[in-house]
C-alpha cells in the first residue's frame, strides 16, 4: 500500500550518517542523493530524509512514528545498538511486547530531530 515515506531532518549531512548506519542493520543502504534529500531502499529508494532547514526538533507529542520491518531480533537489537551509537536516542529498548491479538519484538529510537522510528519484527516463539 505504501510506496515510500519521507521525514524532515535541520541537518543533510548528520542525519545521512545517523540513517546510513541505522538502515543498514535492516538490509537498506543509500541509493539516491541529491543536494536536499537522501534515499536509502534494498532496490530502490523507499525511506527518504529530506532537509528542512530551520525545521524545530520534532515534539514528542506529536504521535507520529515509522516502523520499519526486521527479520530477526537480531536486526532489532542491532538497529538500536546502531541508532544510539549513531546519535539517536533511546525510545524503548529491544524486547518483547505482547499484546491481546500479536506478539511482537521492538525498539523504538528517536533520530537527531526527533523523528520516531521503529524496527519491529513478528518471533514464532
Amino acid at each position: 500500500m505504501i510506496d515510500h515515506i519521507s521525514v524532515g531532518v535541520s541537518d543533510l549531512d548528520r542525519s545521512a550518517k545517523f540513517y546510513e548506519a541505522t538502515l543498514a542493520t535492516l538490509g537498506l543502504t543509500r541509493l539516491v542523493t541529491r543536494p536536499r534529500t537522501v534515499g536509502f531502499g534494498k532496490a530502490y529508494p523507499e525511506f527518504w530524509i529530506n532537509l528542512r532547514e530551520g525545521m524545530p526538533r520534532v515534539p514528542a507529542e506529536s504521535g507520529v512514528h515509522i516502523c520499519l520491518r526486521a527479520k530477526t531480533t537480531a536486526e532489532i537489537d542491532a538497529f538500536h545498538a546502531a541508532a544510539v551509537s549513531a546519535g539517536g536516542v533511546s525510545d524503548g529498548a529491544p524486547g518483547l511486547r505482547p499484546h491481546d491479538r500479536v506478539r511482537y519484538y521492538a525498539a523504538f529510537v528517536l533520530d537527531p530531530d526527533g523523528n520516531r522510528v521503529e524496527a519491529v519484527t513478528f518471533p514464532s516463539e
